[in-house]
């Protein structure tokens, strides 16, 4: 299934929350179906509410044309943003760096969320800088989780932006704090995928103007998804 939050270009100030139906052109808009007033809502009723989801787009009801939807952040509001540094083999190899033996973590704030296909601003930055990244999205949430228990908690996955101004970045001794979280620097999406049946074998890519920048796969992650779960809830 693939979970979105989008608005009606009729009235772009109400967000939706519904499912993508790619082969129709359509979303399923599950908002007034299920009573949900945002994508954390929906996320949290775990495997009832993704049922739920299903048998109102077995229905055939609530579909709009993706045409006359504006797309938004498939999680416009989320409680975190927990980041991994330095969490591919291959990047850690590119750059000289050694490969971690514990998760590097930093964070950004909800305020950095921005589109898929929304413009990043520039800001005063001379340095700005562009990651792909694999999104693990937390849909009921847990405290200290065991690796083998983590598929429970986790909703699903989508691709961020990690984007940085690497001046502010490095200043001061290095501030990845200051960097890495100004208004909009967290693009996410399009959707959340919730039936992906293998997260570490997915090629990840950058492309900036057309031209390809990254290119790897998940098979390189330092640190797995269901390792970070466990790490990140103790």
């Amino acid at each position: 299934m693939r979970l979105v939050t989008f608005a009606l270009r009729s009235s772009p100030s109400e967000l939706l929350i519904g499912v993508e139906l790619p082969e129709a052109k359509s979303f399923v808009d599950l908002t007034e179906a299920l009573g949900i007033s945002s994508m954390c809502s929906f996320l949290a009723t775990g495997e009832e509410g993704l049922k739920k989801a299903s048998e109102v787009v077995e229905s055939g009801k609530s579909r709009v044309l993706i045409e006359d939807c504006i797309r938004k952040a498939p999680v416009s509001n989320p409680r975190k943003i927990i980041c991994i540094g330095l969490n591919y083999i291959d990047h850690c190899k590119e750059t000289g760096l050694p490969i971690p033996k514990e998760p590097v973590v930093f964070n950004k704030f909800p305020e950095c969320v921005a589109g898929d296909g929304d413009d990043i601003p520039l800001y005063e930055t001379k340095k700005l800088d562009w990651e792909v990244e694999l999104v693990i999205v937390i849909g009921k949430g847990g405290f200290r989780v065991k690796k083998e228990d983590a598929k429970h908690v986790i909703a699903g996955y989508t691709v961020a932006h990690d984007v940085s101004a690497r001046d502010l970045q490095m200043a001061n001794g290095g501030q990845w704090l200051l960097g890495k979280t100004l208004k909009g620097y967290a693009p996410i999406g399009p959707a959340i995928v919730t039936d992906l049946e293998n997260p570490h074998k997915l090629g990840i890519r950058t492309f900036v103007n057309g031209k390809k920048m990254q290119d790897s796969n998940t098979d390189q992650l330092v640190f797995n998804t269901y390792d970070l779960v466990e790490y990140l809830t103790r």
